[in-house]
């Protein structure tokens, strides 16, 4: 993975000066709440619904054993001894006191880590395949490609102040794991016929309270050009983006108000003025940032490994979480392997600081050191011998993070909702529990198969419930919580944006509600249909209609439960 160089670890170093210097003249009444607001913004800190959120950042979602520790001594010390991973492979702190978020950043800073910009209208962290550098369906490793674009968006001048937040990701799969198409700007390394590496561009994806799906302007951009045609892209959003309404500032709405044919000509135009230009990224610039991550030293192993098998064919329960949690890798003998932490009764993408120092001892003796983080809220140990895998499992299993739920019902990607965030119109995290405890389980999980369901508190969408088979949205209606359902959405090549079923739900509805759409799944599918595929196969209307079936029975129960308790207030 990329280690810093001295330029590095001094640009860090020197922000943790200044913020320190900041947060020291905010505390003794020289910076107000409004002129500290920008500044704590870019260094990751937040207001939240009870106290300051930090955001750390994790390019691309590249963490070592190191790097782990350090963040369970920092969540030990300065917060509630847990951290939250979220759906752009950072990590959220919950509870720090805000004095203190100096010393955090100079405790990351001690690790090569760093809380810049995962916050205000700038380019956000760089997010990417959680299986980079292993898959074997990857044309080429995208993470030197990651690290490239890292390094040119951080404390780029020109775009600290766009009209809104923006976040890029890269894929180089034949599968999209990073969710290209839901992103302002979306890169799929692809390679012309000449065998030329490049970029397919995708630009004005997004999703939040206008969900939209990226549109191509370049089917192949020739990698050295990459930086001068983002930049393109960039200035073009800055001089055009709308900053007069917040709802209409994303790159997506000005894609959307130009044609994506018209946006791609004035990108055109602009890129003339920078093509072949000092940001042109030369071959041996590209060679000394993929030499950061040249393979581990894999053995030479067959294919196949009989003790393994034999645990297979001995072990259910191994059997199982093999089937979920296990993944292809490129090289023989090898194995990646996902952590969940999705486990009952835990907040999905939460860890503790206890699994985060176990994970680190995993890593370290089963994975050379590293580990990466998933958008969907897991870790991935990414280089695991085959005959080291069922002592992994039952390491795992003891810290509660081999639940094998990969891919299944259970494995929700989920935000922390009005129990933390400020923004929030619900709380997502009681009805994680609530569909958790409903559909507890494995065996029924195993039938239904694969599936996502997606949870976000609001209309921001950080849960992803856009493009999830099933999506909970939290929704604010007369000082009330209720949830919105989208059922047909999916992520991936073929990606689609879900369609609201009909109105929304109150809490105690939902798990029951999610219950009928399965139910019409389980009935309706052929032998090797999954969820989405049924859906698409036989429309909204079946899922609708049993959704909705025994609303009146329930509306007259929660009706019924309020004058109860009304009349117990009474008589008390």
């Amino acid at each position: 993975m990329y280690r810093y160089d001295s330029t590095d670890q001094q640009l860090i170093d020197q922000r943790v000066s200044q913020y320190r210097g900041q947060m020291e003249r905010h505390l003794a009444g020289e910076l107000s709440d409004d002129e500290l607001r920008p500044l704590r913004l870019q260094n990751g800190l937040y207001i939240q619904r009870h106290g300051p959120m930090l955001r750390i950042a994790i390019p691309y979602g590249m963490l070592s054993s190191a790097q782990l520790r350090k963040l369970a001594e920092i969540s030990r010390r300065y917060d509630r001894a847990v951290g939250h991973f979220t759906t752009r492979q950072n990590m959220q702190l919950n509870w720090p006191q805000f004095e203190e978020t100096p010393e955090i950043l100079a405790e990351l800073a001690s690790v090569e880590m760093h809380a810049v910009q995962t916050s205000g209208n700038c380019i956000r962290n760089i997010t990417s395949d959680h299986f980079a550098g292993v898959a074997p369906d990857e044309l080429v490793d995208p993470r030197p490609y990651c690290e490239l674009l890292r390094q040119w968006s951080t404390f780029h001048p020109e775009f600290a102040f766009l009209p809104r937040k923006f976040k890029i990701a890269v894929n180089a799969a034949a599968q999209d794991r990073a969710v290209i198409r839901a992103h302002d700007i979306g890169l799929e390394v692809v390679s012309d016929e000449r065998g030329e590496i490049g970029f397919k561009v995708l630009v004005g994806g997004g999703l939040g309270r206008t969900p939209i799906l990226g549109k191509v302007v370049r089917e192949f951009l020739p990698r050295r050009h990459i930086l001068s045609y983002l930049e393109a892209i960039l200035r073009l959003y800055n001089r055009y983006g709308r900053r007069d309404n917040m709802y209409k500032a994303r790159i997506k709405i000005l894609v959307q108000a130009l044609g994506s044919e018209e946006f791609a000509r004035q990108v055109e135009a602009e890129w003339a003025h920078l093509r072949d230009g000092e940001t042109t990224v030369t071959d041996a610039e590209f060679e000394r940032i993929a030499g950061h991550f040249e393979p581990p030293a894999w053995e030479t192993l067959p294919a196949e490994d009989p003790a393994h098998n034999a645990r297979l064919t001995a072990d259910k329960a191994f059997a199982n979480w093999v089937k979920r949690c296990v993944h292809p890798h490129k090289t023989p003998g090898y194995a990646a392997v996902t952590l969940s932490l999705k486990a009952p009764g835990v907040a999905p993408g939460d860890i503790s600081d206890t699994q985060m120092i176990a994970v680190a001892d995993l890593a370290d003796r089963f994975s050379f050191g590293e580990l990466r983080v998933s958008h969907e809220q897991n870790l991935i140990l990414s280089d695991v011998k085959l005959g080291d895998l069922h002592e992994l499992w039952q390491l795992a299993r003891g810290q509660r993070l081999a639940t094998a739920n990969i891919g299944l019902l259970t494995d929700m990607i989920c935000c922390p909702g009005g129990d933390l965030c400020a923004l929030a119109n619900a709380r997502s995290l009681p009805i994680a529990e609530a569909v958790n405890d409903k559909f507890d389980d494995l065996d029924y999980l195993y039938d239904i198969g694969d599936i996502s369901l997606n949870i976000s508190g609001c209309m921001n969408s950080c849960g992803h419930h856009h493009v999830a088979n099933i999506g909970i949205l939290g929704v604010d209606k007369n000082d009330e919580e209720w949830y919105q359902i989208t059922v047909g959405g999916q992520q991936g090549n073929s990606a689609i944006i879900g369609k609201v079923i009909g109105p929304s739900f109150y809490a105690q509805e939902v798990p029951e509600v999610i219950e009928a759409l399965i139910a019409v799944y389980l009935e309706q599918r052929t032998a090797s249909e999954r969820f989405i595929d049924t859906w698409q196969r036989v429309g909204i209307e079946p899922f609708k209609a049993r959704a909705y079936a025994g609303r009146d029975r329930r509306r007259t129960a929660k009706v019924a439960g309020k004058e109860s308790q009304a009349k117990e207030i009474v008589n008390a």
